[in-house]
């Protein structure tokens, strides 16, 4: 380490890896005073992990952790977890495609609840399921310093929706979270959906490549309707047909917050499709972007009469449509 130019580790975190029998990696040893401290990819085991948490807890400098695919296992969680309830710098966790599972899940919710200053925490492919969803839930209802939580592609699924959705509803910091790829369907997805419908914090939802279908959609709407505060909302690949889509668009007309609406990948057909551009045309704040601009004016061929409003103004299309006979 003498022969390197630039400033490595604190020698104390050096010293948790030489007390546990671990020896440093390169990148570790590279990435010195960094704020951020990346180990990705790295195969870390039971050893690597008591060094590592040892070092965090000596480690002032970090403010974000990205141990994404390690092969991390709740027990090695759980260690991780208790050096970061005592650490009072690290803002940014990653820990996705670990193994976490419930073990897992119920350490690091712990220490969030006593930790107050990490903000994102990332769980993408984690191997949650219903057991990790009561602990998930207890994060959410405790007064923590989160404001963003990434849940996607685990398998969460309808319990998981019956017990996140009230959660949620009480939840005061989050303003994105993301629960996209997961099997939230049925009473679950409803339930969820309730959830919503009470939250007055939260900003930005994925809910997209679930199993809503068009009660979970209804459901939906009827959220959009009391909600007062979402402005980005994904819904994709939900399997939403056009009654779900004509149940969603009720919610649409009335909501005053958002922004930001995609529903692609779903089997809403016209009858569903026109609901939707109904909706974005009765409200005028919803915003769309030119690729849908453009998609709206190749419909005046079948919907003479179409209109849409923007938050700005109001576009109009001039375009004279050719006669039904020179259509190819």
């Amino acid at each position: 380490t003498h022969g390197l130019e630039e400033t490595v580790k604190d020698p104390r975190s050096l010293g948790s890896c030489w007390a546990h029998g671990v020896v440093p990696a390169s990148c570790f040893l590279r990435q010195g005073t960094s704020l951020e401290l990346n180990l990705r990819h790295r195969g870390l085991g039971p050893q690597e992990a008591q060094a590592l948490a040892a070092a965090l807890t000596a480690d002032p400098h970090v403010r974000r952790l990205d141990l994404r695919d390690n092969g991390l296992r709740g027990a090695d969680v759980e260690v991780l977890a208790r050096a970061l309830s005592k650490n009072s710098s690290i803002r940014e966790v990653d820990l996705s495609e670990n193994l976490l599972g419930a073990v897992g899940a119920q350490a690091l919710c712990a220490s969030l609840m006593v930790n107050q200053v990490v903000q994102k925490v990332q769980l993408a492919g984690s191997h949650l399921e219903e057991q990790a969803a009561q602990y998930l839930a207890e994060l959410l209802l405790a007064r923590t310093s989160l404001t963003s939580l990434d849940l996607s592609y685990n398998q969460l699924s309808d319990e998981a929706g019956e017990i996140l959705g009230p959660a949620l509803a009480e939840n005061t910091g989050l303003t994105q979270l993301n629960m996209s790829w997961n099997h939230l369907r049925g009473p679950g997805a409803i339930a969820f959906a309730k959830g919503l419908e009470a939250n007055i914090f939260l900003k930005v939802l994925d809910i997209s490549y679930n199993g809503f279908g068009d009660p979970g959609a209804s459901a939906v709407g009827e959220a959009l309707k009391t909600n007062n505060v979402l402005e980005e909302l994904n819904m994709s690949n939900n399997r939403i047909s056009a009654a779900g889509a004509l149940s969603l668009g009720l919610g649409l007309r009335v909501n005053q917050t958002l922004r930001i609406l995609v529903v692609s990948r779903n089997p809403m057909q016209s009858e569903g499709c026109f609901a939707v551009l109904k909706s974005v045309q009765d409200n005028p704040n919803i915003q769309v972007n030119r690729e849908f601009d453009d998609l709206a004016s190749s419909m005046k061929a079948t919907l003479p009469a179409l209109c849409i409003k923007t938050a700005a103004h109001r576009v109009g299309y001039k375009k004279e449509l050719l006669p039904a006979s020179d259509h190819k």
